[in-house]
């Protein structure tokens, strides 16, 4: 359900832009995102910090998009997003000695320090990578092919969160794997 509702504003995005423009489709993503936060915070009770953000920089890059009816805004907006997931990770990690993912995971997983340490800068990285490629696409490629990449382009996050997923498991300590397989039985 959640991945559902995590990819419901981009495919509403793609479908707008295939069968109107990118003004259109910014209009589609702004409500469906207002729509998909609703929903989010009716289910937790909250919102978490990302989605608030990702919530406030559609707002207002698709309200400056609508207002100058000019594209970029609303295709810088991702690279926007991943530097500023970089730069917080990065912040939070090197200058305030917190692990921001631990501080988020921890008490649903137990890592050694050192993996924790090693799985934020891997995230500051891929922040990183994200931001670029999306504004190297954003850039230098048609508003058509930057709409192709943004659906097309989630194989990288993935990629990503799947390969997360493996690292974690590799890592947390024996006696929480088998407490795990005991709790299935």
């Amino acid at each position: 359900m959640k991945i559902a509702l995590d990819l419901f504003p981009i495919l509403l995005f793609f479908a707008a832009y295939k069968f109107a423009s990118i003004y259109e489709a910014t209009a589609v993503l702004m409500a469906a995102t207002v729509v998909q936060s609703l929903l989010m915070y009716r289910l937790d009770g909250k919102l978490a910090t990302l989605q608030k953000v990702t919530l406030a920089l559609i707002l207002v890059f698709g309200t400056l998009t609508l207002v100058l009816h000019d594209d970029r805004f609303i295709k810088f907006k991702p690279t926007l997003l991943y530097g500023c997931m970089a730069l917080g990770l990065f912040v939070a990690q090197y200058l305030f000695k917190k692990n921001f993912l631990k501080t988020m995971l921890g008490s649903q997983v137990n890592l050694p320090d050192a993996n924790w340490q090693t799985l934020s800068t891997a995230w500051i990285l891929y922040c990183i990578f994200m931001s670029a490629l999306n504004a190297y696409v954003a850039h230098y490629f048609s508003t058509e092919d930057w709409v192709n990449f943004k659906i097309w382009g989630y194989i990288f996050p993935l990629i990503f969160i799947v390969g997360t997923g493996f690292y974690i498991a590799k890592h947390v300590p024996p006696a929480e794997n088998a407490a795990n397989d005991e709790s299935v039985k």
